[in-house]
């Protein structure tokens, strides 16, 4: 058995960290459902960034929609919108199979809303009404702004993928923001049955400590903080807080591991999808991870709420001088500024592309 379909099997969804319009008109991605288990994907600025600016596949909606006299942000949500459409409706047979639990794709807020509440709660109802689709997650980043962000989109009935969760702390923050949306709606007489998930980035974790602790620390510092998030994630589950909306009819925050391919270009390439296999969450990976674990991953023992020696791990990093909660802030931000610079990357080369088409279009 294909190593991909043994993971989901074992009970983790595999989602693609990718999305571009050749990879839907090649078949690439109907491929990867059909033969690799996948079930659904994100999307980032920097994909689309380099789709855009290497190819062709955008011009003519670019050229389209900037005649209806679109530019920025807003020409670019339309065109994304047009390529998460697709990969909705390639994924709706899973997300109707499932319950929605399933077969979703995911859309980001501005970055430069990050750490604003108020205009990102507006972005994200917007965009999700604007989109019509029934499996599009809205991603917030879990800032201590984002968390008010968050409450109050799922208030709302948006269903929201939380971006940016470094530590366990972090994840308990969105998790709690997650649920005071779900008990606010039960209050107001609405139905709970909104989707979210919680993605916890690993290996850059990593990559922060590279060279600072002993060798034998190396790539095991995102692995240990996500096997205790997952026991936190597994006693949350079990909280009464949390089965008692349960019995109302409120779904799972599942957690979602993001960052996935390791950035140390010595580790083995399925180091992370291998160790944090585990029932119940997610693993978004780019194509080279999920072709690497196809190709010749292993599913070996599944985490567990028991403490897999992280606790010990992670005492050996504080006693190497890492401070872990001043590195998880230290992480969130620089995560936050990365989407920054890749989201005026982005809107800079929508802008240049979009100039050089009208240009190539007038002189045709």
């Amino acid at each position: 058995m294909i190593a991909t379909q043994a993971l989901h099997d074992a009970g983790q969804s595999l989602w693609l960290d990718n999305l571009t319009r050749d990879l839907l008109d090649d078949g690439t991605l109907e491929h990867y459902i059909r033969d690799l288990s996948l079930t659904g994907l994100t999307s980032n600025p920097t994909i689309f960034d380099h789709a855009i600016r290497r190819g062709h596949a955008y011009d003519a909606s670019l050229l389209a929609e900037r005649s209806r006299g679109r530019r920025g942000e807003d020409l670019f949500f339309r065109v994304a919108l047009e390529d998460l459409a697709r990969a909705a409706a390639l994924f709706r047979p899973i997300h109707q199979r499932t319950g929605g639990m399933d077969g979703w794709v995911s859309l980001e807020v501005s970055p430069l809303l990050a750490f604003q509440s108020l205009p990102s709660i507006d972005q994200a109802i917007s965009l999700h009404e604007q989109a019509g689709l029934s499996n599009l997650f809205i991603k917030i980043p879990g800032t201590p702004p984002g968390l008010k962000a968050i409450e109050e989109s799922i208030f709302a009935g948006v269903p929201i993928n939380v971006t940016l969760l470094f530590s366990t702390d972090q994840y308990l923050a969105a998790a709690d923001a997650y649920m005071k949306g779900l008990e606010r709606r039960l209050e107001a007489g609405r139905s709970p049955d909104v989707k979210s998930v919680a993605s916890l980035f690993v290996s850059r974790w990593d990559k922060a400590v590279e060279g600072q602790v002993p060798e034998s620390l190396r790539n095991r510092l995102g692995i240990a903080v996500a096997e205790r998030t997952y026991r936190a994630y597994c006693g949350l589950r079990e909280s009464a807080r949390f089965r008692r909306l349960e019995s109302e009819g409120a779904p799972l925050q599942r957690l979602l591991w993001a960052s996935t391919s390791p950035k140390d270009p010595s580790a083995k390439d399925t180091l992370y999808v291998e160790a944090l296999a585990a029932p119940d969450t997610i693993d978004t990976m780019p194509d080279s991870t999920l072709l690497a674990f196809a190709d010749h991953g292993q599913v070996g023992p599944l985490l567990t709420r028991e403490e897999w020696e992280c606790d010990e791990v992670l005492e050996e990093f504080k006693a190497a001088g890492v401070d872990l909660d001043g590195l998880a802030v230290q992480l969130q931000r620089e995560g936050a500024d990365s989407f920054v610079k890749s989201w005026k990357d982005l809107l800079a080369c929508i802008t240049e592309k979009g100039e050089a088409l009208k240009e190539e279009h007038a002189g045709a």
